[in-house]
């Protein structure tokens, strides 16, 4: 069974409040709820069969030939179908599809998990005299000393909460770590470490250019980077155990002293508590290997769509501090703050901008650069996929970063998608560390319009972004139900 197969079916188990934190049910912005006459077991068949329907369509979208094209036939299927429960479950599907296509904000509008407080919930840290904002990326390395395991979650469709774990991973390796793990992962891809980068064939969520990222970073660092998701069907506690025997074999029975850094989704990192009607993989992880672990947290914290979906305590602290990175609180002994138990910290995510349709904090902290595109290499075929893929790596290889640009927006949003140049085509940003790389326009269907070779120097760059005004980052009041989210604190 496929991670996104296991992901339905738990979103399933959480609605009907079989997970452990019903009151977090996975909800999509702008869907509706169960219809009211509906019994729970109906309700669950209802969702079943819409997984299964978006299992089939999944499977079509993927005979069509490129990302564009596989997108556009999931998005179709979308306007047709407006059921609750299918655009329940498959708002999940196509939010992953507008990540690996770069669109971002859409990814997280179309399936969104809205973050309602819950009886266990700590104290504000505002509350909490002792307790100060730090920036996260100086902060977790300090946290992680003492640790052999750091666990990083993340929301699958949320790239977000995956820009961090990059940011992290030069800092944790100068620590010490030297394994890196991502759930993400095809075991049967065994010629990764040797390549150095990922491929299609390398993982699930990898197709999204932030995710492959992290791991060519892991790579380049000189990390050994394992797979270890579960190769058999089995969910629950059952996939949480194999994940972790998958991980003890991969990593510390090969090497006892390995210090190991684990990117894993959502509650998989739990310490404590039932998770699934069992345990997590984390906490099977240490009764395997008796390590203490640092749980890191970034699934809860981050601006989400619809602002009314944001926890009380992130909205109070973005009002209130105004942080411009993503931030921890710890006390002035040292002791790390989290929203829930079975977590140690929890990160908060500041508020993004979009410039240019795209968000800013796609730069990753100062490690790329915008570069501009415009859409005149389109030749006037619309909807165009633009990809930027590192000059030495493989045509096969997932980009460093894509989007697309089009004339109207792919789901007709409120928001501006595209800069519109003085010829009239659309034009966006790409995102690159420097160093050089092949663009390459293709159609809908894959076809080639236009290649390119660039080189990015340690500046704004781009075809004529020197000539271009600097786009507003705000061009809506905060407001909740705004969308897309376009505003600053």
């Amino acid at each position: 069974m496929f991670p996104h197969r296991r992901l339905a079916v738990l979103l399933a188990c959480v609605l009907l409040a079989c997970g452990p934190r019903a009151a977090s049910a996975q909800t999509p912005a702008q869907t509706p709820a169960r219809t009211p006459d509906l019994t729970p077991d109906q309700w669950q068949a209802l969702q079943l069969a819409a997984a299964d329907k978006s299992d089939r369509i999944m499977a079509v979208a993927n005979r069509h030939k490129g990302l564009l094209a596989q997108y556009q036939v999931m998005r179709r299927t979308w306007d047709e179908d407006k059921s609750p429960a299918f655009r329940l479950i498959f708002g999940q599907y196509i939010s992953w599809y507008q990540s690996f296509i770069g669109d971002y904000s859409d990814a997280a509008a179309s399936f969104s998990i809205k973050q309602l407080p819950e009886p266990d919930d700590r104290p504000s840290p505002l509350g909490l005299p002792d307790y100060h904002a730090h920036p996260a990326l100086a902060a977790i390395p300090e946290l992680a000393k003492p640790y052999r395991v750091v666990l990083l979650n993340e929301a699958h469709n949320v790239a977000l909460t995956r820009s961090l774990t990059v940011q992290l991973l030069s800092r944790l390796r100068a620590e010490g770590f030297d394994w890196f793990a991502a759930e993400t992962l095809y075991q049967a891809d065994t010629g990764l470490q040797a390549r150095g980068y990922p491929v299609d064939k390398s993982g699930f969520y990898t197709e999204e250019p932030v995710c492959a990222e992290m791991v060519r970073t892991a790579l380049k660092l000189g990390f050994k980077v394992v797979a270890y998701e579960a190769t058999s069907d089995a969910t629950g506690d059952a996939r949480e155990a194999e994940q972790a025997r998958n991980l003890d074999a991969a990593v510390f029975k090969r090497d006892p002293a390995a210090r190991l850094v684990v990117d894993a989704g959502y509650g998989h990192i739990v310490k404590s508590g039932r998770y699934l009607g069992g345990s997590s993989m984390a906490e099977h992880l240490y009764q395997l290997t008796g390590l203490p672990m640092l749980s890191v947290e970034q699934t809860a914290l981050y601006p989400h769509a619809l602002a009314d979906d944001d926890h009380p305590v992130y909205t109070a602290v973005m009002a209130q501090l105004h942080p411009h990175v993503p931030i921890v609180f710890t006390s002035a002994t040292g002791q790390p703050w989290s929203l829930r138990p079975g977590y140690d910290v929890s990160v908060f995510f500041p508020l993004s901008h979009l410039v240019r349709g795209r968000p800013d904090w796609l730069e990753l902290g100062g490690l790329r650069q915008a570069w501009f595109v415009d859409g005149a290499r389109c030749q006037q075929h619309f909807p165009c996929l633009v990809e930027a893929r590192y000059a030495d790596e493989s045509d096969d290889a997932i980009p460093a970063d894509r989007l697309v640009l089009d004339q109207v927006p792919l789901l007709g949003t409120l928001d501006l998608r595209m800069t519109i140049s003085s010829q009239g085509v659309p034009g966006s940003d790409l995102y690159l560390r420097p160093g050089k790389y092949r663009l390459r326009f293709s159609t809908e269907n894959g076809d080639p319009l236009h290649h390119q070779n660039i080189t990015v120097p340690a500046k704004r760059g781009g075809d004529s972004a020197a000539t271009l005004p600097e786009p507003p980052r705000s061009t809506l009041a905060c407001q909740p139900g705004v969308l897309p989210r376009r505003c600053s604190g």
